[in-house]
């Protein structure tokens, strides 16, 4: 406490000490302290917000004098400057965020009054109002809306804004939003600043959208996993995949150089016979051809997910099929090629 405000409050009568002294006490106790407007909360309906904070967070309503002491003695003289009004301390151990997140989900939808300022724009929506034909159609005009009495009944022909934000309610527009049932404000505790750990937030810097942020943060984490892998930079995320890929480039290139490996066998067999198999189906005198081979068909496309290693297997089919339709050929003008190709697979 510095020595200024000391001497203020050693001024304080008994009572006011006390509230100043419960005040830091609960400024004290918890990690994040703000300032909330209250302005136009019924008591009741405060009470119900209190307990329903109950667990979360602790809300304390004292005179602006005395929470700018409380304020003061605890150090935390940015908040001081938000004492303005009809306000409230708030005190919690959840992060800024959630707190802000919490206090704007609780608020609800509550009727404007004359001579209050519109928070935003006001809009009587497109369609039916529901009310019989009558004087309401002019109220409804008086105030800027687009409406005509069809069908039975008072129509609004678009959406009309009656109100800009910052405006002030008339006590005609109160009563056409009233008998609409329109409820244009909320009511809730307004998070006028809060600090947490030193660090002051304004509204501004609360108000996130928490999906997005998650979609942007995962968006990145998956950008710069690929980037890892595909610079072959290891890390503890990465390196399972990259020595998965490391594992299938050098099986790969182990097929395409017929490299004679335990562990490529049974795909260098598989690769040979579907290898026999096209050039079998190239042949059109099945005669000419071993029972095994007779009424063969070229083996399927390879699949898309062994692409890189199939793609170089097709070429060297396409290669070997080129070759065989060439000696084909040739074996036709000889004459007895059939024979010849019989005993080679005999």
């Amino acid at each position: 406490m510095s020595a200024q405000a000391e001497r203020k409050t050693e001024n304080l009568p008994q009572w006011k000490k006390e509230e100043v002294d419960e005040l830091t006490s609960l400024i004290d106790s918890y990690e994040s302290v703000g300032i909330v407007g209250i302005a136009g909360i019924p008591s009741k309906q405060l009470q119900d917000m209190r307990r329903d904070l109950h667990g979360t967070a602790e809300l304390r309503v004292s005179r602006n004098t005395l929470q700018v002491r409380a304020l003061e003695e605890t150090g935390l003289d940015d908040l001081v400057t938000h004492i303005e009004g009809q306000v409230g301390l708030i005190a919690t151990d959840d992060n800024p965020f959630a707190l802000y997140k919490e206090l704007e989900a609780s608020k609800t939808p509550a009727p404007i009054n004359e001579g209050e300022v519109a928070p935003n724009d006001i809009v009587i929506p497109e369609g039916d109002t529901g009310v019989d034909p009558g004087p309401f159609v002019g109220e409804l005009q008086s105030i800027g809306a687009n409406a005509r009495i069809e069908e039975g009944s008072i129509q609004v022909m678009e959406d009309s804004t009656v109100l800009e934000a910052g405006e002030q309610v008339s006590a005609d527009l109160s009563n056409v939003l009233s008998e609409l049932g329109i409820e244009p404000k909320e009511v809730g505790l307004d998070l006028q600043a809060v600090v947490a750990e030193g660090v002051l937030f304004d509204p501004e810097d609360l108000d996130i959208d928490i999906e997005a942020y998650e979609s942007d943060v995962a968006t990145a984490a998956a950008r710069a996993r690929n980037l890892s892998v595909n610079a072959s930079y290891p890390t503890e995320a990465t390196a399972p995949t990259l020595i998965a890929k490391a594992t299938g480039e050098a099986k790969s290139l182990g097929l395409q150089a017929a490299i004679e490996d335990e562990a490529l066998m049974p795909d260098l067999v598989s690769k040979a016979d579907a290898q026999l198999r096209a050039l079998a189906a190239q042949i059109d005198d099945e005669d000419a051809l071993p029972e095994e081979l007779q009424g063969v068909e070229a083996p399927a496309a390879p699949a898309a997910a062994d692409e890189g290693e199939d793609e170089s297997a097709d070429d060297h089919d396409d290669a070997e099929a080129d070759d065989a339709d060439t000696d084909d050929d040739d074996d036709d003008e000889d004459g007895g090629g059939g024979e010849g190709l019989g005993a080679m697979f005999g």
